[in-house]
């Protein structure tokens, strides 16, 4: 019976790791970023910044809480003096709406630096998303080429055994097939890194690990799976595209935001010089025992005064200060703008480079690859070509396919660096043209 039990805890305690596997949910780009977006903490903390700037309007839009007052004289001053109880109320002048208008300035700076983190991550997935495809395409192709290297291992035994060719044939291709054995294993591990990278970025807090859709860059709409324009599509000129793609860059729109905000909080300041009014009322009382007729007297007091009034210190320090930050935004508007022109040149030009790339591969490189080691390993297996010849053309192959996979990743992330600097995901060229 022990035993039996023994039994039935390692049984539960092997296969709950195992119960994980149940979790995995393969998605394509599209799904990544929406489960991202629904989920991602960091993005779920950051849009608390724009509850707080909320709040932030109405403690800058309070009026300034009264202050209730008593007056009772004692001694002699107790005789002659009257009893007071009453409220004094400061009232701001001129001040409350500067400061409303500039928590209001903030509430949209807030917003703007929310949808810019909101954006910047749905590119973070969309560069794991590539990596982690690109990490299985090449181990798919690892897996295929150590397929064909036990399949010509097997060949060069058959030829060795019937003296068709000598015994360093079969070594070769064996040593050949433990070289690839070695890279698969590599390989898998760089699926897992990619792949764990890839949740790191979505940061999805429930018992959930996502995965890429398999083979996505052998499959005919791979470029619509991907959210990436054809490599064939005829790209317009930069100078077609930088106005559209200079409107929607969120450094821009923060700095000229940033703007408006040092304009506000100079008029904020400079109405600091603006003295406030304080109020005063009450009741009043004077005891019959201490009034000169003997009666009970009352009545109410009424009273205002100036406050803080720029006498001694008239804020300049501070107003020069405020002109100052006005300045400096304005200045990094004008050299955000100038940079941003560059960045956006910069990653086109990369882009139309990684096209060009693209289909040089698929139109000078990778057709007839395929034809030519197939040919080549019948022509071996008939004894006209030896095994040397055939295992550097199969590690060429092998690099060539490997380098049209990175070259597919590399048009990805060049496309989705465009979309980074353009700060616009549903960028289209025809609305340009």
């Amino acid at each position: 019976m022990k035993k039996l039990i023994i039994i039935l805890f390692l049984s539960v305690y092997i296969l709950k790791p195992a119960m994980g596997i149940e979790n995995v949910k393969k998605v394509y780009l599209n799904e990544a970023i929406n489960a991202a977006i629904q989920n991602n903490i960091d993005l779920q903390a950051a849009r608390l910044e724009i509850n707080i700037a909320q709040n932030n309007i109405r403690t800058a839009n309070r009026l300034q809480n009264p202050s209730i007052d008593a007056f009772y004289y004692l001694g002699a001053s107790g005789r002659s003096e009257p009893r007071q109880l009453g409220v004094s109320q400061n009232v701001e002048i001129a001040k409350r709406k500067a400061r409303k208008n500039l928590a209001e300035s903030n509430l949209k700076l807030v917003e703007k630096n929310v949808n810019y983190t909101t954006f910047d991550l749905k590119m973070d997935v969309r560069e794991a998303y590539i990596n982690l495809v690109a990490a299985k395409s090449i181990l798919d192709t690892l897996e295929q080429q150590k397929s064909l290297q036990e399949e010509l291992l097997s060949i060069a035994k058959n030829r060795v055994s019937a003296h068709k060719a000598p015994d360093i044939d079969a070594i070769q291709a064996e040593i050949a097939l433990n070289q690839l054995i070695t890279q698969v294993n590599t390989a898998k591990v760089n699926v897992k890194n990619a792949q764990s990278n890839f949740n790191k970025v979505i940061n999805d807090p429930h018992d959930i690990v996502y995965d890429s859709m398999d083979k996505i860059f052998l499959e005919e709409n791979n470029f619509q799976e991907m959210l990436t324009p054809s490599p064939a599509t005829v790209f317009p000129a930069f100078s077609q595209i930088m106005q559209r793609a200079l409107e929607n860059r969120y450094d821009v729109q923060i700095s000229k935001q940033e703007i408006d905000i040092a304009e506000k909080n100079l008029i904020l300041v400079t109405k600091q010089r603006i003295p406030d009014l304080q109020l005063t009322g009450g009741y009043a009382y004077k005891p019959g025992q201490y009034a000169d007729n003997g009666n009970f007297n009352n009545g109410a007091y009424a009273g205002a005064s100036l406050v803080n009034i720029p006498l001694f210190y008239n804020y300049s320090p501070e107003i020069q200060n405020a002109t100052y930050k006005l300045r400096q935004a304005e200045l990094k508007y004008q050299s955000v703008r100038n940079r941003a022109v560059k960045d956006i040149n910069s990653a086109y030009e990369r882009f139309l480079t990684a096209a060009d790339n693209l289909n040089h591969f698929e139109t000078k490189i990778i057709s007839g690859s395929e034809e030519l080691i197939e040919t080549s390993k019948q022509s071996y297996e008939a004894g006209k070509t030896d095994i040397t010849a055939l295992i550097v053309m199969k590690q060429g192959y092998k690099s060539i396919i490997i380098g049209y996979t990175q070259a597919l990743a590399e048009y990805y992330n060049s496309w989705t660096n465009f979309l980074r600097e353009v700060n616009d995901e549903d960028f289209n060229f025809t609305e340009n043209i």
